[in-house]
């Protein structure tokens, strides 16, 4: 059997953070111990610090390769394992990719994509192709007409870790400002004001006849399955009991403080986005997520739209002073791989599976030097 042993790390515990060393037997961390060790075949990773492979929850990384640029899209397996090493060379050895289900009008191709994705990942997943381990994560765009067709085509797929329930319609939760939103469509897609207003009152009238209908039909297929659920851009304390009464446990970007704060009584955990950290807040003016962590109102960290920020918004997070170390690694490697039901993965400790990474410093800013999944160094 095949021994790595990683020594003089910094290794992020649970609790602490140790100078140690990990000893690595048939892709299972066998030991942890303290200090360091002297065997020839040792690495030394040279103070650097050693944490748990980070665990995404949710990121739309894949539509990024596939759209690299406007009216540019790439082929589809190409794009995929483009993301893939995207991925592990942030640290992340767990992904959840977040295919979206549903397109409100705005976004044509996203239709292909999920259908890609779904019969790519699903495809190249078992035959060890990928160097992070990838799940899918469903959200359902209930306004959608094209909602229900996606979601017979994902059904029964063993992949799937995590259902979201979202509406990014005109006026509501992360689109909630109307003048905003209709700024944001005449950029992105270079339309008049009447075309735009055309299309917001088109999409209402949708809304007003599918949300309902289509939220209950996700509910009865996925509740029963006992998989993850989660809502999308919760408004207020209203609307994050409704959806936990429902069972919807998990609160993805709450898009206000008051949204954020309901969820914990209620036994519902919040998602935000590491870029909101990186970037010093909401690229939509919504709740800056490092008022969250200050407010221990944030569980876990997704990448949503940038895999790199992972590692980055933990360290940002800690170095604010609201967190530790230790807890601001554990939101994106933990709580996430425990959110998701993995519970071989997300901690440096004996028997869990060897997914970890090497991660350095530049200045006050950490880097990804060294990734291994399972015992097997990918990055």
């Amino acid at each position: 059997m095949t021994e790595i042993i990683l020594t003089q790390a910094r290794l992020v515990l649970r609790d602490e953070v140790v100078a140690g060393t990990v000893v690595i037997r048939g892709g299972t961390i066998a030991e942890v111990q303290p200090g360091r060790s002297h065997l020839p075949g040792a690495l030394d990773l040279g103070g650097d610090h050693l944490i748990p492979g980070v665990v995404d929850v949710h990121t739309d990384n894949l539509e990024r390769q596939v759209m690299p640029r406007a009216n540019a899209r790439w082929p589809g397996r190409s794009a995929l394992l483009a993301h893939d090493a995207q991925c592990a060379a942030a640290g992340v050895t767990t992904v959840l990719d977040a295919l979206c289900l549903g397109d409100l009008g705005f976004d044509p191709g996203r239709g292909q994509t999920c259908r890609d994705g779904l019969r790519d990942i699903t495809a190249l997943a078992p035959d060890g192709l990928f160097k992070a381990e990838h799940f899918l994560h469903l959200r359902c765009e209930l306004p959608a007409p094209d909602l229900m067709p996606a979601l017979d085509l994902a059904a029964g797929n063993p992949l799937v870790r995590m259902v979201s329930l979202m509406d990014h319609s005109p006026g509501v939760g992360q689109y909630r400002d109307i003048e905003r939103y209709k700024d944001m469509r005449m950029r992105q897609k270079n339309l008049q004001v009447a075309e735009v207003e055309t299309r917001i009152g088109e999409l209402l009238d949708q809304r007003a006849r599918l949300r309902e209908p289509q939220r209950r039909e996700v509910l009865a297929r996925y509740v029963p399955l006992g998989i993850p659920l989660a809502s999308h851009d919760d408004e207020d304390a209203g609307q994050v009991a409704a959806n936990a009464a429902d069972g919807i446990l998990i609160s993805e970007f709450p898009v206000t403080m008051e949204a954020a704060v309901a969820a914990r009584p209620l036994g519902v955990q919040v998602i935000g986005g590491a870029p909101n950290i990186v970037r010093g807040g909401s690229h939509s003016g919504n709740v800056a997520v490092a008022d969250l962590v200050r407010e221990g109102a944030v569980d876990a960290l997704a990448s949503d739209y940038v895999p790199a920020a992972l590692v980055e918004a933990a360290w940002r997070a800690a170095a604010a002073g609201h967190v530790t170390l230790p807890q601001a690694v554990a939101m994106v490697t933990d709580v996430p791989a425990r959110m998701v039901r993995l519970p071989d993965r997300g901690r440096i400790a004996a028997g869990l599976r060897a997914d970890l990474a090497r991660i350095a410093s530049l200045g006050d800013m950490p880097f990804v030097r060294q990734v291994w999944r399972a015992g097997e160094r990918v990055a």
